[in-house]
């Protein structure tokens, strides 16, 4: 796919071989883990034909571990475990979705967070999920369905006293989601939607989020 995604219509971007062929192409890279944390979250894609979504979730409030933000599905990479195992586990945990290793369309970078993990983004397609969404109320307070239209937006950057490095922020419904969702979600729409290898490593989280 070429940048130039204007002979293609709207739901081409979220279908699975484009998305997945973008990806192949795309080099993706890895953070040195030692002293920090390991986990791996799910880009989960699907929906019925003509109206595929991302699956976006936000924690409970009463999580002590950032309550009440928006997330992607994942979690904790636990021993003995790869990253992508963590990711589909997780996937079933919180959704009740499942997946193998044949949905998993490619991966993004990894995404180093101020609180101490190396976050490693999966792409997963879970097709047509109506029938096997069951959200975990232990985990996840509410489910969002992204449309094609709401992914693919751009994403702004403000700068903050604390940091020399622009905190991202991805515009969705009536407010913004910040990094690491926001710089993961940026990354998918722009390798996998429109072909363009954007990094995001570098892109700051909001204080909020350092703890």
């Amino acid at each position: 796919m070429s940048d130039d995604t204007s002979a293609e219509s709207a739901e081409d971007l979220l279908d699975r071989h484009s998305v997945a062929r973008e990806l192949a192409r795309f080099t993706h890279r890895t953070a040195e883990a030692d002293g920090l944390r390991a986990a791996a979250v799910a880009v989960a894609l699907g929906g019925a034909p003509g109206d595929r979504r991302m699956l976006l979730t936000k924690r409970p409030t009463r999580l002590r571990a950032h309550p009440g933000q928006y997330a992607l599905p994942g979690g904790g990479v636990d021993p003995g475990e790869s990253a992508m195992q963590a990711c589909l586990r997780e996937l079933h945990e919180e959704l009740g979705i499942s997946a193998g290793s044949a949905d998993v369309l490619g991966r993004l970078d990894d995404y180093v967070t101020r609180s101490g993990y190396v976050i490693t983004p999966f792409v997963v397609w879970v097709g047509d999920y109506s029938s096997t969404l069951r959200p975990n109320e232990d985990e996840v307070s509410e489910v969002f369905e992204v449309t094609v239209d709401e992914l693919d937006v751009d994403a702004q950057f403000v700068s903050i006293p604390e940091s020399s490095r622009p905190v991202i922020r991805w515009p969705y419904r009536t407010g913004s989601i910040h990094a690491p969702t926001g710089a993961i979600v940026h990354q998918f729409r722009e390798v996998a939607m429109h072909g363009r290898h954007t990094r995001v490593a570098d892109f700051e989280q909001p204080v909020f989020a350092w703890r």
